[in-house]
């Protein structure tokens, strides 16, 4: 896979992305997720089968609300014959209702798992794609601890999207069946007034209506900051989250500076900012409790007062008066999911809108126009590396602002097998000339002609040691399983890094374990395992011990059959390869 795009040779911007998206752009990136999710197939399956639940439990409630009649009669009437008849229906159909809940339960948990599978492995392949991880990073607060959208938010969207999905279906439906119900029950209510008979047609029905839109519309008003709210609880969860992982992982640097108390007040800070968020949710949420509490309670006696003047006229058996009640309440349940699933449904939507736009800014940067000129990276000509016109800005936004650089000689070519150093002018940002290289940095203008990416290692001053054991660490990022373990302990040998060679399958943290000369020592075992046609350093002998870096120079000058292109000053390795030289210089003075 080359670094650079074959059908389009214009270079992915570095812009600022976009804020949060709209509602109606966050559902079209998550239909766009879930098209390109491996697992739709089987959500759309097992969506399929708890629709066929939820009509079967549906109809059981149906003949559930339809028993209610004659077991009430009964009552009324003193039938103990008939009373022990509607407890064995009641057992028959209670016990089938039993069946379908627990069929419907595993369902839902399987919908649950599928739709985690599909949004975490689509998320995290669109963030690891590309490169696009850091340029997210230097680009847009979008990347500013991604690990929260990443993983918590999107475990919340996956399992709220399943559950409320599964209940707006499940309502809908019921309100659809009770309605029919309750408004043929409601068409033999008579009342009179002055002695005077009247129906109203689907009386009871409209009682659930009005009574179900004034708890929806009081909910909406009272929690109508529920969404925005949990949203910045998120963020602000992440930033503490953030605070807590870079204080553990420099806790030898914080004693030794004695900054305990420094990093105790910036952490607590961030708790603040946590608390004061969940203060002003705890409000909301007590607000809407009164509502939504209130019309909960008032359920259990508004559909019998509503029922009651039939009843009183003698145009309703009791058993007629608590089917209709029952009835009441399936469709008032139904109507009253939006105010009941109001805080969650507001918490979905946080969760919806910061994955969604993390997703966005990620696919941006494919698609966006450059913000003025940009570095263009394309491929090269057999066997040599080209720079024509190179200027690199270190301003993201931009390109044309002071303190930018180039290469003094003029469109320098570096060919197969050639030893290069480049060096310059006190204070220009070489590691920048290293990320544009690598296809990490484009603002500026000119281009960089490369050879394909799998012939390029790039080697930073500081590496990334990931989890696992050694073996696997010294062929980062390719298959140990192409390596024998002697050609592995020879590569650590060379290095001077013998000691290890009987721990390749232990898995200590790595990071912590070995020092910076040692972790420099094993990117270059991993260099030797390798042996790539072009290596791109960064600096890598600044900083180490004088053994460690003569042993290394050593190395990089007997790797005869390959092209080296070193970013930095360096004695040793000018000493060691006798490089030739390019010069960094600036385009003109910083301001200020």
């Amino acid at each position: 896979m080359s670094i650079f795009a074959t059908d389009d040779t214009t270079p992915p911007p570095i812009l600022p992305l976009t804020a949060e998206l709209p509602l109606s752009q966050q559902l079209k990136m998550a239909a766009q997720s879930f098209r390109a999710s491996a697992v739709r197939y089987k959500v759309m399956l097992v969506a399929a089968a708890l629709l066929a639940i939820i009509l079967m439990t549906v109809y059981a409630q149906v003949l559930l609300n339809q028993w209610n009649a004659p077991f009430y009669n009964s009552l009324e009437q003193r039938n103990l014959t008939e009373f022990l008849a509607q407890l064995k229906n009641f057992g028959v159909i209670a016990g089938f209702l039993l069946v379908l809940n627990v069929i419907q339960t595993w369902l839902n948990q399987m919908a649950a798992l599928y739709m985690r599978e599909g949004l975490s492995r689509d998320i995290v392949d669109q963030w690891l794609k590309g490169r696009r991880a850091y340029r997210l990073s230097v680009s847009s607060p979008f990347g500013v601890n991604p690990d929260q959208r990443l993983h918590e938010d999107a475990r919340k969207l996956s399992e709220m999207t399943t559950t409320l999905s599964i209940g707006l279906v499940q309502s809908t439906i019921l309100l659809v069946s009770f309605i029919g119900v309750l408004w043929q029950l409601s068409s033999d209510f008579v009342f009179e007034i002055g002695g005077r008979s009247f129906a109203i047609p689907g009386y009871m029905v409209w009682g659930a209506i009005i009574y179900a839109g004034a708890a929806s519309i009081s909910s909406n008003l009272v929690g109508s900051r529920l969404a925005n709210l949990n949203a910045e609880r998120y963020g602000r969860e992440a930033d503490l989250r953030s605070s807590l992982m870079r204080a553990n992982e420099h806790l030898e640097a914080i004693a030794l500076a004695r900054s305990e108390e420094t990093e105790r007040r910036r952490i607590n800070g961030k708790i603040d900012g946590v608390l004061g968020v969940i203060r002003h949710l705890a409000i909301s949420l007590t607000n809407l409790t009164w509502i939504s509490a209130g019309f909960g309670w008032l359920a259990t006696i508004v559909p019998i007062l509503i029922a009651a003047p039939a009843y009183f006229t003698g145009t309703m058996s009791f058993g007629g008066l608590m089917m209709a009640a029952a009835a009441f309440n399936q469709v008032y349940s139904a109507l009253r999911w939006y105010v009941d699933n109001f805080g969650v449904i507001a918490d979905w939507r946080a969760a919806l809108m910061r994955v969604m736009s993390l997703r966005a800014a990620l696919t941006e940067q494919d698609t966006a126009e450059p913000n003025g000129p940009q570095i263009s990276l394309m491929p090269g000509a057999f066997g040599e590396l080209k720079l024509i016109d190179l200027v690199i800005s270190p301003d993201i936004a931009d390109p044309a602002a002071k303190g930018r650089f180039g290469i003094e000689e003029e469109q320098p070519v570096i060919r197969f097998s050639e030893r290069i150093m480049i060096n310059g002018d006190q204070g220009v940002n070489r590691k920048l000339l290293f990320h544009a290289l690598a296809g990490l940095w484009r603002s500026g203008s000119g281009t960089i002609l490369m050879p394909e990416e799998d012939q390029v290692l790039f080697v930073p001053q500081l590496g990334y040691l990931p989890e696992g054991p050694l073996r696997e660490l010294l062929c980062y990022p390719l298959d140990p399983a192409g390596y024998g373990d002697a050609a592995l302990i020879d590569a650590l040998t060379r290095v001077g890094l013998e000691r290890l060679a009987g721990m390749l399958d232990e898995t200590p943290r790595w990071d912590r374990l070995l020092d910076k000369d040692e972790q420099m020592a094993l990117a270059f075992a991993n260099i030797l395992l390798r042996q790539p046609r072009w290596i791109v350093l960064n600096d890598v002998l600044e900083g180490l011990e004088s053994d460690t870096s003569t042993i290394l120079s050593d190395i990089l000058s007997g790797l005869s059959g390959a092209t080296q292109i070193y970013i930095g000053r360096s004695s040793i390795y000018l000493d060691a390869v006798k490089p030739r030289l390019l010069h960094l210089r600036r385009l003109e003075p910083v301001v200020g």
